[in-house]
């Protein structure tokens, strides 16, 4: 029998973005914006990591990458349990390498208006499982994607100017 154990951890991270906050709340809730700067990964067939994202409570979340060639194929998997728009998403995954379940984790993710731009809070509370991931990896890969949604936000890609369907007021 394998050695079962659950390392819980919490970490907050918060960030302010030079940008309005329907843009940045509108980044999370857009498939096609949230994809570019998300997994930041490739796919295991090479080309960019593909999200499934249906944003709406009780919606799903699902991208799967490689970080390395011939390595495990991570799968991150979420439901939105909590979504008022421009203010609050909160949220429950779990993640895999490749059959492994390593962590699931309760995320609630913050909006505030914040002089110019908007303050981003990220709470995460995860089970750490077996030795397979630890909370110090989560929080050093949630900078890496608040890096790239900072980029995201300073690119004048007309995408990340227009949120569409983020914009419009989540399916309860």
């Amino acid at each position: 029998m394998t050695d079962r154990s659950v390392t819980h951890s919490t970490f907050t991270i918060e960030r302010v973005f030079n940008a309005p906050l329907e843009r940045v709340f509108a980044a999370w809730g857009d498939p096609v914006i949230k994809n570019r700067w998300f997994a930041g990964q490739q796919s295991t067939e090479g080309d960019a990591a593909a999200m499934e994202l249906d944003f709406r409570v009780g919606g799903t979340e699902r991208t799967a990458f490689a970080n390395t060639e011939g390595g495990p194929v991570f799968t991150y998997e979420a439901v939105f349990r909590d979504i008022v728009p421009n203010e609050r998403i909160v949220l429950t995954n779990h993640m895999h390498s490749d059959e492994t379940r390593i962590a699931v984790n309760l995320v609630h993710i913050q909006f505030d208006a914040a002089d110019a731009g908007t303050r981003v809070t990220i709470t995460d509370h995860g089970a750490y499982l077996d030795g397979h991931d630890r909370a110090d990896w989560r929080e050093a890969g949630t900078r890496d994607e608040l890096d790239r949604l900072e980029n995201e936000l300073d690119t004048e890609n007309p995408d990340s100017h227009t949120p569409a369907a983020a914009m419009a007021a989540p399916r309860m």
